[in-house]
């Protein structure tokens, strides 16, 4: 894994949505003490598909940060989609995986696609794992993201759809989020729905 401090010469935070490791910058997560850049590929690379089995507990999918051992799993137990997304490369890079629910969360933290006012109920928002730790929406934050790349109808811009998350919420529904106003939910394994993959590299001081 890469040395973040050296490849990118600016804060992370700063360098939200800036082109690198084969997609863009997307947040930082924390896991066991450890940081980790987390990169967002692009829309060219969405793939669609269900979850996998309805009423199975996959054993190593219930991670909220690490994105690739919950894909790993779920590909392991005969999810197509997951395999699929294990076999991409994307500028040389092949450790791409569907994004965890924390690391989905700072999608749409930073990539917000629309200008609509943020769904904030239950604990949509709440991050514990990234770095800063993300606190509850409000109607009005996040906002739009101010990469027009990232904006409605731009280039890389989510769809104002659902998207799987990679963690499993119990045998028969995953975490699941809709990129039009942040309503963080689970939705049943075998429904049909985007996924935006991601990759991540340890940040090394």
């Amino acid at each position: 894994m890469s040395a973040i401090v050296k490849a990118l010469p600016v804060t992370p935070i700063s360098a939200i949505g800036k082109a690198y490791g084969g997609g863009f910058v997307t947040g930082v997560t924390v896991e066991n003490g450890q940081r980790y850049l987390n990169i967002t590929a692009g829309a060219a690379h969405e793939l669609k598909g269900v979850w996998g089995a309805r009423g199975v507990i996959i054993e190593g999918a219930g991670s909220f940060t690490d994105s690739r051992s919950n894909t790993e799993s779920m590909a392991a137990a005969g999810s197509e989609l997951a395999q699929k997304v294990l076999a991409l490369e994307i500028d040389g890079h092949t450790d791409w995986a569907i994004p965890a629910r924390d690391v989905q969360e700072l999608q749409y933290r930073h990539l917000k696609p629309t200008s609509e006012e943020n769904y904030c109920w239950g604990r949509d928002g709440d991050n514990p794992n990234s770095l800063p730790i993300g606190l509850l929406y409000t109607a009005e934050l996040p906002a739009q993201t101010m990469l027009p790349a990232f904006q409605d109808d731009g280039p890389e811009a989510f769809s104002s759809s659902w998207y799987w998350s990679s963690t499993q919420r119990s045998a028969s529904f995953a975490f699941t989020m809709y990129f039009g106003d942040g309503n963080q939910y689970n939705y049943c394994k075998g429904d049909e729905l985007r996924v935006r993959p991601v990759r991540r590299e340890l940040i090394i001081d």
